[in-house]
């Protein structure tokens, strides 16, 4: 439904825009422009026939077009009209606070358009008052809530989190702070923070005591009225994984924009895997079993708690002793691994995702014995449920509400457990694409234990059933999707409709200004000594003493070795990943270039992308070998795994493409500007020397080329 009117909306608001600021239109952002709003004219207004072409646009915008302004301008207007709510959702939440505290606020003053908008937080990002009185009670001895902390959380000492939570309640008494984590003053430590914090599962709702003073519940009710929602990737996925609509608006009556939209199939498959860790669920199991029968002669003055706090023990003793079982068996298919042997705690893939069949036979034992305790605690809630009506309770309100959050937290536990051990029953053979299944050995601190997870290897099914085929619209928007100029690599991951809209959008930045360089040398990244050698003895030469430089490594002992190989020439210019975290060490590399000093940051993949440093920040990106995938990542070798048994070639299909993206993003450091200008050289012969280089090399942007060879 894109009417002549509202096309000149459109027109009308752009134009303002950048009249208002000054700015000049670029060419990028009109072809923005121009197909998010021919996709979305696709969505059927009211008496409509349904468009047999599906509203999905998928955009590749190169760096400094200018992408937030043109789906803003665009989808704002086009979202009003036709009556659905704009979900606009960025990688991270500090992009998602950044869109809706600057970006937003600016397009609002400088456009012309009237819109109200609200930030959408998960749960887990604002203080429970509940929890935050009952820690402090425990602070005075006073017990009742049980430590349900997940597996890769410690639990928080006294002496540390005491203070922490006092602090907390004074500033809510005293209206300095919103219970958001993000807001609040200082760094919170994830093991103090998670106790004070919570989940659907054990959230009353609007039985709550604190509802009235609830940070989320607050923050969610502006969502109500909003035209615009801004959220991030994890929290829009969640609320597909509960159905749609359970948070943010249904999809139905949703336009979605996912910004840095390339994370979305990653980010879809880690909400859709699963986890157990076997003998700290065994634990949790022992001592929940202990909890409930303390509690039971209080719980059971409630009537219909009596009988499920009875066939609960012995439920719980059956699956310990079926996850000892299992315990077993895997130790069994370790045997013949050397703990020692490696650096890493070792894993066990199970090929083709197919699990063997006397384990399979203990997981299915074990899914219907989890299945019956999470019924039951289900059941155990709602009875406490009922029990925070009803005036006439035979317990303490204080009392029921504790323990409704006690068994929130338990069914939650149960649930995530469950979810594993289905999907370890049901085999793997007939699945396709298969799932993939894998067990780590925990050897760490002197520790012994063992992981299972289980993941889809590519988010199609998911998202194709949870959004592209349910959503009003929506916008996939990044400076990074196609690989190898091609968007097969997004629609295998993403399962992306064939027939939505794909275009590429060139950046705006002249290429010409900066030299993409491959030096001369003796060896290839296979030989890793030989690689690491000779990267020790470029890099004093390579890199100015007195330039912002960014050396980008695949692998962390390579960095290792090469710092140490370096540190005797140039140690103290080097920043390097681990010694501090990436903000210091990027605020510490600022504050080095500007005292005039030169700095270069030693990094792995996480500053190969989303990191900006303009101008002087970096002058050189220098990048030890093209980033093909870690060979031992269970997911990616799943997925070889599969693509190989259709006959196809996994390394061109997926390796080459995969290294191709990471390679553009990794030289994208270096323009962050349109004035801006220096080098890439790449360490790694291999993409001229080889076919498949060749193909990744055509696939950069137009960078002036410096090969020698």
């Amino acid at each position: 439904m894109l009417t002549d009117a509202l096309k000149d909306e459109i027109r009308q608001a752009y134009t303002t825009l950048m009249e208002s600021k000054q700015l000049s239109p670029r060419w990028g952002q009109r072809q923005m422009i121009a197909e998010i709003a021919n996709t979305l004219g696709r969505i059927s207004g009211p008496g409509e026939p349904a468009s047999k072409q599906p509203a999905v646009c998928v955009i590749e915008a190169g760096t400094g077009t200018g992408k937030t302004i043109a789906y803003a301008v665009t989808a704002i207007p086009m979202a009003l009209a036709l009556d659905k709510r704009l979900v606009v959702a960025t990688a991270t939440v500090a992009l998602q606070e950044q869109f809706v505290n600057k970006d937003l606020p600016d397009i609002k003053r400088h456009s012309g358009l009237e819109f109200t908008y609200a930030l959408a937080k998960g749960r887990r990002r604002y203080v429970c008052l509940s929890k935050l009185d009952r820690l402090l009670m425990d602070g005075k001895g006073e017990t009742g809530m049980l430590a349900l902390q997940p597996e890769d959380v410690g639990p928080a000492a006294a002496v540390e989190a005491l203070p922490v939570y006092n602090a907390m309640i004074d500033a809510l008494g005293r209206g300095q702070w919103d219970g958001d984590r993000d807001n609040w003053p200082e760094t919170i430590a994830e093991e103090v923070w998670y106790p004070a914090t919570t989940d659907h599962a054990q959230c009353t709702g609007r039985r709550c005591p604190n509802i009235s003073q609830c940070s989320f519940f607050q923050a969610r009710d502006e969502l109500q009225n909003a035209d615009i929602i801004v959220t991030n990737h994890d929290l829009a996925l969640a609320d597909l994984a509960l159905g749609g609509g359970a948070i943010l608006s249904a999809p139905e009556d949703s336009i979605y924009v996912f910004d840095e939209g390339h994370h979305l199939p990653d980010k879809a498959l880690s909400h859709f895997s699963s986890f157990c860790r076997i003998h700290t669920t065994v634990s949790w199991l022992q001592e929940s079993k202990k909890a409930l029968a303390q509690a039971a002669p209080a719980l059971g003055s409630l009537d219909a708690l009596e009988r499920m706090l009875q066939q609960l023990p012995a439920r719980m003793d059956e699956a310990v002793i079926s996850l000892q079982a299992a315990e077993q068996r895997v130790a069994q298919l370790f045997e013949h691994v050397d703990p020692e042997g490696s650096r890493d705690d070792p894993q066990l893939r199970f090929e083709h995702g197919v699990v063997p069949q006397d384990l399979c036979a203990l997981a299915a034992s074990l899914a219907s014995q989890l299945q019956g305790i999470a019924s039951v605690f289900a059941r155990m809630e709602a009875v406490l449920e009922d029990a925070l009506d009803d005036d006439f309770a035979a317990l303490d309100k204080s009392e029921i509400e504790t323990w409704h959050i006690n068994l929130g937290g338990m069914l939650g536990r149960a649930e995530a457990a469950l979810a594993l051990w289905e999907a370890y029953a049901q085999a793997g053979e007939r699945e396709s694409p298969p799932k993939a299944r894998w067990i780590t050995m925990l050897t760490g601190s002197g520790q012994y234990g063992f992981d299972l997870r289980c993941s889809p290897i590519l988010a199609e099914d998911i998202l194709s059933e949870n959004l592209w085929s349910r959503a009003a619209g929506v916008i996939i928007t990044s400076a990074t999707i196609t690989a190898l100029n091609s968007f097969e690599r997004f629609m295998l991951h993403a399962g992306s409709p064939r027939d939505a809209c794909y275009k590429q959008v060139a950046s705006p930045f002249d290429y010409a200004n900066a030299v993409f360089s491959v030096p001369q040398m003796d060896c290839e990244p296979g030989d890793a000594q030989a690689h690491t050698s000779a990267i020790i003895a470029a890099l004093p030469t390579l890199l100015d003493p007195g330039e912002g430089s960014l050396v980008l490594f695949s692998s962390r002992r390579q960095m290792l070795d090469v710092h140490e190989g370096v540190a005797a020439s140039m140690g103290e210019r080097i920043l390097m990943q681990g010694d501090y975290s990436k903000q210091e060490i990027l605020r510490r590399h600022r504050e080095r270039i500007d005292q005039g000093s030169g700095s270069a940051i030693f990094g792995l993949a996480s500053f190969a992308e989303g990191v900006d440093l303009p101008g002087d920040y970096c002058r050189h990106v220098v990048i030890a070998k093209i980033p093909f995938a870690v060979p031992d990542s269970p997911l990616e070798a799943a997925l070889a795994e599969w693509v190989e048994a259709q006959g196809r070639n996994p390394f061109m299909e997926i390796s080459v493409p995969d290294a191709a993206l990471r390679l553009v993003q990794a030289s994208g450091r270096l323009l962050r500007t349109e004035t801006d200008t220096g080098r890439v050289t790449l360490l790694d012969r291999r993409i001229v020397s080889k076919r498949y280089g060749r193909a990744i090399l055509e696939s950069l942007p137009p960078f002036k080329l410096e090969l020698a060879r």
